[in-house]
């Protein structure tokens, strides 16, 4: 029977191990930051993850050379004892605190046919190269390394077993370089594992929140693998894809917000009467950070301002153009600045909130920039509705922090 999620035998760092081998995401790093991040540890996953930062500087990153070179590593990683797989399948408790956030979820292997069939819900497009980049790094090392970050509706059964999962003694707890404390525990208890793949099973859906392309890679390579074996019977480890599942009322999602190279050929006083069409118009003293939908921080020639979009431009009824990302986009930059692809427009840039409202004063106050919008964070209330109406969110509307470290626990395929 095909489950909505499994326990499996994590691939994890040997006792002692895992400050050396945790590192951030693959993707949040360029080859240059990582090969600053990797001096003096020869451990880090980012061997495996970035391996081209072993290759010379003008080595094109999706070379077959790279692939080879990150399975070489895992390999070596192996042998050397540094990585060892767990026996026996089980559930892990992950905890992340970031500051005063603390969010605690479970590392398992998710299907990937409930994923085929949209009951694992996602609310992004893909790229093809970025996926393709995915395929050939899980088919090169075996194994999937980069967790797919979900999130589970209300679901006190879990909530409770992961709070009792992570009172005992962790078998990996490390801070990492930028202060987030990673912290995993094994759940091996035989009653606890039905318990907890019960609870999934009575779930209607669950949802991707950040990893929509290592999603799609394991999909594919899923597809291929089955196509490729006459023996195929579903139990395969192939089939699920590793994943790493919080409370959906725990999670954290942060501002992202925009800046503009120009106005458009506007001047100041055309820009700011085109804007008190649809919105309105309040100069703040200081910076000025959304408190609420619907409202937006403004930064022109030095000065915040407040806005508040009318109230009957609001589409209540539709998941996607609700969201302030929509609002701003389709009565402001669209038809203002004249920006109607922010996918491609070069004009448009966007800024995690991790990054403050300074450095929206900074891009705009060195001449670079001429506007900056300040967002409201999208909920995960919205990114539900919107997954469940099986539409997508519009582009860079959610920045998750904190992040999910590579290399605690693999997911190693047949």
């Amino acid at each position: 029977m095909t489950h909505l999620i499994r326990p499996f035998s994590g691939l994890r760092p040997a006792p002692g191990f895992a400050s050396d081998v945790a590192a951030p995401p693959y993707d949040v790093l360029s080859t240059a930051e990582a090969r600053i991040r990797v001096t003096g540890k020869p451990w880090s996953f980012l061997h495996i993850s970035k391996p081209e930062i072993d290759l010379p500087p003008e080595t094109d990153p999706y070379a077959a050379a790279v692939y080879a070179k990150g399975a070489e590593n895992l390999q070596k990683m192996l042998a050397a004892g540094v990585l060892a797989q767990d026996a026996a399948p089980c559930y892990y408790a992950y905890r992340i605190v970031m500051g005063e956030h603390s969010q605690t979820g479970l590392v398992a292997a998710a299907s990937v046919a409930d994923y085929d069939t949209n009951r694992i819900r996602r609310h992004e497009f893909t790229r093809p190269d970025k996926e393709d980049d995915r395929v050939r790094q899980i088919d090169a090392l075996n194994a999937q390394t980069g967790p797919v970050l979900l999130a589970y509706p209300a679901a006190p059964t879990v909530d409770a077993i992961l709070a009792q999962a992570s009172q005992g003694q962790p078998e990996a707890d490390v801070t990492a370089d930028d202060g987030i404390r990673h912290t995993i525990w094994l759940i091996r208890d035989a009653a606890a594992i039905t318990q907890l793949t019960a609870a999934f099973d009575a779930m209607h859906a669950i949802y991707i929140a950040d990893g929509h392309h290592r999603s799609a890679a394991a999909s594919r390579v899923a597809a291929a693998r089955k196509a490729a074996n006459p023996q195929h019977n579903g139990e395969e480890s192939y089939n699920y894809f590793l994943s790493v599942i919080f409370p959906h009322h725990e999670m954290k999602i942060m501002d992202y917000n925009r800046v503009m190279t120009d106005l458009n050929g506007l001047s100041k006083a055309q820009f700011l009467a085109r804007v008190g069409e649809k919105f309105s118009v309040e100069s703040a003293t200081g910076q000025f950070k959304p408190a609420k939908p619907g409202e937006f921080g403004m930064y022109l020639g030095g000065v915040w301002y407040r806005l508040s979009v009318n109230a009957d431009l609001i589409p209540v009824a539709d998941p996607v153009a609700r969201l302030d990302v929509s609002l701003l986009q389709n009565n402001l930059i669209a038809p203002v600045l004249g920006i109607s692809d922010p996918r491609r427009d070069k004009r448009i840039d966007f800024v995690g909130g991790i990054r403050g409202l300074a450095e929206l004063e900074k891009r705009v106050d060195s001449g670079e920039m001429a506007v900056a919008f300040a967002l409201f964070a999208t909920s995960m209330e919205d990114l539900m509705a919107v997954a469940d109406a099986g539409e997508v969110m519009p582009p860079k509307s959610t920045w998750f922090e904190p992040k999910l470290a590579d290399g605690l626990v693999s997911h190693v395929l047949d």
